[in-house]
Formats: structure tokens, sequence, C-alpha cells
């Protein structure tokens, strides 16, 4: 089922065949998370162009998974950014659930210079032999150019948005800060304070004041990783920041932990993952992304 969609997709960039085949993202899941839940989501690709895409970045050729409605330009974009698992089979559904909604989806490999993150047997080898090795600043041009590619395949710029999960979703603070042309961002159970490293050198909070658009914040009460008042103090920062950041909201659902959205786990929390994507396909439209 890959060749048409590789196929279609070899005139955009220069690579090698096989290695495209070998490295296809947005398939199967990291061992760190195995097995599976049986209540895991599968979204089809019916009426959508989907699959694998690559584009050049800082001399690297990143790959990506991307979705979006078949034979349509001038979508609206939505940049998803991974969790620490990297662009694994949910990623790619979140991308083809965005999709069906009238989006231009990419989820690029952000840890494509480092490493694959499925082979790792737990989180602990994941985070100190991959995720501390990505410096945030390769980070965000890699998602600049993912914007590119989107914009010469079919997205309109005027209209991006970012969505980040865990990882990601600290990586969607920072890109809310990071480029001005995003009109709006939802970061899901993602850290605003933290550790500063040669690799992250700055954490959300700290870049309140550069905030380019608002952005919903969706937190679980019971997430032992992100403690609530690390939240507030979020919350007064953006309060003396730049107008368009005093639009950010924060969500806290009392009985969630940290990955509620994660369906494929057992952290999954259904209603509050349901309310959580109603209200950010909300957002993106109130902000003029959709």
């Amino acid at each position: 089922m890959l060749e048409p969609e590789i196929d279609s997709l070899i005139p955009h960039v220069p690579f090698d065949r096989r290695t495209f085949i070998k490295a296809a993202l947005g398939t199967g899941f990291a061992a760190a998370v195995l097995p599976v839940s049986a209540q895991t989501i599968h979204t089809d690709s019916d009426g959508l162009e989907a699959g694998e895409v690559a584009f050049q970045s800082g001399g690297t050729l990143v790959p990506a998974y991307r979705a979006q409605p078949k034979g349509k330009t001038d979508l609206p974009v939505i940049l998803v950014v991974h969790e620490i698992f990297g662009v694994h089979e949910h990623i790619a559904d979140v991308c083809r659930r965005f999709a069906k909604q009238g989006y231009l989806a990419i989820a690029p490999d952000l840890y494509e210079r480092q490493g694959d993150p499925t082979v790792f047997t737990s989180m602990q080898q994941l985070n100190e032999q991959l995720v501390s090795k990505v410096p945030d600043q390769q980070v965000l041009a890699d998602l600049d150019a993912a914007a590119a590619w989107a914009g010469a395949h079919g997205g309109d710029l005027n209209r991006l948005g970012v969505n980040g999960f865990c990882w990601g979703g600290r990586i969607a603070w920072l890109y809310a800060e990071h480029n001005p042309r995003v009109k709006a961002g939802a970061a899901w159970y993602g850290r605003v304070t933290g550790a500063k490293t040669e690799n992250t050198p700055a954490n959300p909070i700290d870049l309140v004041a550069n905030l380019h658009a608002p952005v919903l914040g969706m937190y679980g009460r019971q997430d032992q990783s992100i403690p609530q008042d690390t939240l507030e103090q979020m919350k007064q920062a953006i309060a003396r920041g730049p107008a368009v950041g005093r639009g950010s909201q924060f969500v806290v659902y009392d009985d969630a932990g940290h990955a509620f959205f994660a369906d494929y786990r057992p952290s999954y929390r259904k209603a509050d993952a349901e309310d959580g994507w109603r209200r950010a396909l909300v957002w993106f439209k109130q902000h003029g992304v959709a």
C-alpha cells in the first residue's frame, strides 16, 4: 500500500527510495509503550493524501508524516509536534484526524539527527540516550522548515497553528513564542518550567513576553510530572505579558493524569480526551487557523 504514495512523493525531494521505505513514519509504536491498548483509535485515510514526505532543514533531509484533504489547496496548516516517543501510529492518526477536519497536518520527525525513539525499552533510556541530546534550536528550525514545506504543497501559512503532546506540548509553547506566523497553539500536558541545559536553555515560562499567539493548555490535575503550581506561575507570567498571549487559556481535568489523550496507553481518559479535542478544534477556528 505504500508504493503509490511514495511514488507520488518522489518529485518533491531527492532521497534513496529503499531508505525511505525502511524509515517510513507513522507505523508501529515505541518499545517503551508496548503492549498498546485495545482501545487504540484508528482513523482511515479515505479522501486524504496521507503518508511520509521529507524536506531539507539545515542540511538534513527530515522525514515527516502528513495528511491533507485530497485534491484541495489553500488549506489551513497544523504542525503536529510528537510526543517523547516520536512520530508513531498515534501521531499519524492525529494528523489524519486533523485532515478530516480540513487541515493540512504535518508531523516532522524532530529526532531525525539523534536516533530512533522506537528502539528504547524504557523511558529512562529514551530520555538519557536520545531526548536529552535534541536541541530546542534545531527543533524550532525543523518546524519552520515543515511549515515551509506545507506552504509549498497546498497549505496556507497565513492560517498556521501548532499542536503538541507531552514533550511536544512544551515545544508547542516554544513555537508560539518563536514564529510570528502562528495564529494559535494547543499544548497538551507540556511542561512550562524545568531544568535548563545547553540543549534546552529556556522554558516556555521564560519566553512569555515573546508569545505571538494564544495557546490553549490542557492538563491533568493528577499529572505528577507537571505540578499545578507551575501552571499557576505560567498564568501569572502570561498575565504580565503581551496582549496576544493574555488570550491563552488553561483547562485542567480533575481526574486525568499525564497523556490522557493517548488512546493507545492505559493513561487514556476518553471523556477528557474528547472534550480536549473538541476544544482544540474550536480554539483553532476562533483564532483564524481553520
